[in-house]
């Protein structure tokens, strides 16, 4: 068998890995990305609508105007004419009411809460950003945090559900850090009146991740899809990597997957306690119904859905975020679940889903019909969501590996903030220029 050699070996083709290799490439370091996967993109990835309309993400996407590292690399590729930056509308559903949250005005007229409370809650966000020292949070649940901010009535209402909703049982065991660094992104993403604004790219985040994977291939690095890693293992001071296409031995080897992925690769030789933290940190999974209506659900974008007995966190009608003339007339709507992947929903098919996901759509929009619905998909993300725990800093490995050569880059590892696209371009490049300068010294 004959085996292929390179540089940098870096696993993962999502913009972590892509973001390395535009760093290393651009150096002239010789690297080649491993992706499982048949499509690039990892969680960026998208799917076909037809011929007449743009690609469409699997998963719902959008940036923040302060993600300022993607914003970086766009003008670095010349494709700032392809982020449309609109004022988003977002809302909530409560006690089966629908009401507005886009600005400072509709905080105000948010009737489940006392007038009191809603000025609580405007206060809250407001002194969520002035919090400098993120260590200090640490030591507290985001439950604890929020209800001295804004008392037990805000808290009830607005952030408990929202919490339960996205991290079900295990909501009472994320980190005050974790709500404060949203807090802190959304604040900072607002136009002149207060209302939030939000940037997308046109053709999809699937459209940026091949502009990137263009560029890189251009600057000789090779990309090869459908090639999941089975191990690494180091070998006379270099790794020797077997894929299920073939063997390929490296200088240094980049991770990006997740922590526990990584884990069952270097098994045969890792420390028993380098091992057990790579699996210390759990993640949730993702189910996402993604459905093609012939007409709107409703006018607002992204409504955060703050009854627990809706299965779903969210109700977001990319449409009324992006033109229906990008999907050939179609309107989009995405319903997201993180749970854990043993989770009986995440097992069900995607017909099983949309039977599910239909009396509670009914019950929410009562004009609803299941004629509407032209097309659905059901898309599955096994490692979703890290669970930012009290002092998970002290769990994040660091991002080279006790074995010379082996570095890692991965969702889990992004903190204070929280994984996304923004910060997986960030620590890819980060990773890529420490490399380029150790192999270049």
């Amino acid at each position: 068998m004959t085996t292929q050699h390179t540089q940098v070996a870096i696993i993962g083709a999502g913009f972590t890995g892509l973001a390395a290799a535009y760093e290393l490439s651009k150096a002239g370091v010789d690297v080649i990305i491993l992706e499982a996967e048949a499509d690039i993109g990892g969680l960026a990835a998208a799917f076909d609508l037809g011929e007449k309309s743009e690609k469409l993400d699997r998963f719902y996407h959008h940036w923040f105007t302060n993600d300022l590292e993607v914003m970086q690399l766009i003008k670095e590729l010349n494709l700032c004419d392809k982020v449309k930056i609109n004022p988003s509308n977002t809302g909530m559903y409560f006690a089966n009411q629908f009401f507005k949250l886009s600005t400072p005005w509709d905080l105000l007229r948010f009737k489940p809460l006392a007038f009191p409370d809603r000025i609580r809650l405007g206060l809250l966000a407001l002194k969520a950003r002035k919090v400098e020292n993120w260590q200090e949070l640490e030591d507290k649940t985001a439950a604890e945090w929020l209800r001295e901010l804004g008392g037990d009535n805000v808290y009830r209402i607005v952030w408990e559900p929202l919490l339960r909703g996205k991290f079900g049982a295990v909501a009472d065991q994320i980190s005050a850090v974790w709500f404060w660094n949203k807090l802190k992104l959304r604040g900072s993403s607002r136009g002149k009146g207060g209302e939030e604004r939000l940037a997308y790219f046109k053709g999809g985040f699937v459209a940026l991740v091949e502009a990137l994977a263009a560029k890189i291939k251009r600057r000789g690095a090779e990309i090869q899809t459908s090639t999941p890693v089975l191990s690494i293992q180091p070998q006379d001071g270099r790794w020797l990597i077997k894929t299920s296409n073939g063997e390929i031995l490296a200088d240094r080897v980049v991770s990006t997957p997740a922590l526990p992925l990584l884990a069952q690769m270097i098994e045969s030789w890792a420390s028993p306690e380098y091992l057990a933290q790579l699996r210390r940190i759990n993640y949730l999974a993702n189910v996402c119904l993604v459905l093609e209506l012939d007409r709107s659900l409703s006018d607002t974008y992204w409504l955060n859905v703050n009854d627990p007995s809706f299965p779903f966190v969210g109700v977001i009608e990319h449409t009324n975020f992006q033109s229906t003339k990008s999907y050939d007339g179609k309107h989009i709507v995405y319903l997201s679940k993180y749970l854990p992947h043993t989770d009986a929903l995440y097992q069900m098919s995607n017909d099983e889903l949309l039977a599910f996901a239909l009396p509670h759509l009914r019950r929410m929009f009562p004009k609803f019909e299941e004629s509407w619905i032209q097309k659905h998909h059901v898309w599955h993300a096994r490692w979703a969501q890290p669970i930012v725990e009290k002092h998970y800093s002290q769990l994040i490995p660091a991002c080279e590996s006790p074995q010379h050569g082996l570095f890692l880059a991965s969702m889990a590892q992004i903190y204070p903030e929280d994984r996304g696209t923004n910060y997986a371009i960030r620590e890819g490049r980060r990773m890529g220029r420490h490399l380029s300068d150790l192999i270049n010294d």
